[in-house]
């Protein structure tokens, strides 16, 4: 029998450990263009040149210099309880930005996780990764923001959502390749959050302006998601797992 993947392959394989030149003019263009926060980190990863291209900000968020971090550090300093969500995550966008010709660089995803800081400490990020550059309908290079945020709180359930033109198609690709973890998007959370505030799937439609059947696809899959039975234990789960308030 031909042995599973592990989760992160199609990532794996697709990155290096080296980092940027920050000697370029490249990057003084890319510097200048660039807005970060403080306490957030950027990158630019390109597949062409199998390389960082750019980064920002490394030293005050995970403790790496600029020119010291690379793709692989940061696909493996993941904190090892969020790793095989965050890996498969990383894939299954992947697979689906590839599978596309057009509008690439309206995709992007972000997750709430911890990283593992140069010293050992945890780091409670919003990562965010999306389409820096395609040509000819074909991915080129990517860009990721690593944004410090210490108010997050951690339950069990990881957190994220997805952007782009198909934005329904690619959160039903990543929801149906990762269903059997313990995940919800954005999209499931907001609809989670009203009905726990007591408004039927009619009222939450309207207020989304989407189709009762919408809301339906939501949140009825969150039952077997979660292992519960009503809604009062699904708003609870929810509660205990911090993904509502």
């Amino acid at each position: 029998m031909k042995p599973q993947p592990e989760f992160g392959d199609l990532t794996r394989s697709m990155i290096t450990d080296k980092p940027a030149d920050l000697t370029t003019p490249e990057v003084t263009v890319l510097k200048k263009s660039i807005l970060r926060f403080p306490e957030e980190a950027v990158y630019i990863y390109s597949f062409k040149e199998n390389r960082m291209i750019y980064a920002d900000g490394w030293e005050a968020v995970l403790g790496y210099k600029d020119d010291e971090v690379n793709m692989l550090t940061l696909i493996t300093c993941t904190v090892p309880k969020y790793a095989p969500f965050s890996n498969e995550l990383n894939d299954e966008a992947l697979r689906f930005i590839q599978s596309k010709r057009k509008n690439l660089q309206q995709y992007s995803f972000s997750i709430e996780l911890k990283k593992i800081h140069k010293n050992g400490t945890e780091v409670p990020l919003v990562v965010r990764v999306g389409v820096h550059m395609a040509e000819n309908g074909k991915l080129v290079s990517i860009i990721g923001r690593y944004a410090v945020n210490r108010s997050l709180r951690f339950g069990n359930v990881m957190r994220y959502a997805s952007y782009g033109s198909d934005k329904n198609e690619f959160e039903d690709a990543l929801k149906e390749s990762i269903f059997y973890h313990l995940a919800i998007s954005d999209k499931e959370r907001d609809a989670l959050a009203m009905a726990a505030n007591g408004l039927s799937f009619k009222e939450i439609a309207h207020k989304l302006k989407v189709s009762t059947s919408a809301i339906e696809k939501r949140i009825n899959p969150l039952y077997k998601r979660f292992n519960v039975k009503s809604l009062t234990h699904l708003v609870n789960f929810a509660k205990d797992n911090h993904i509502i308030d």
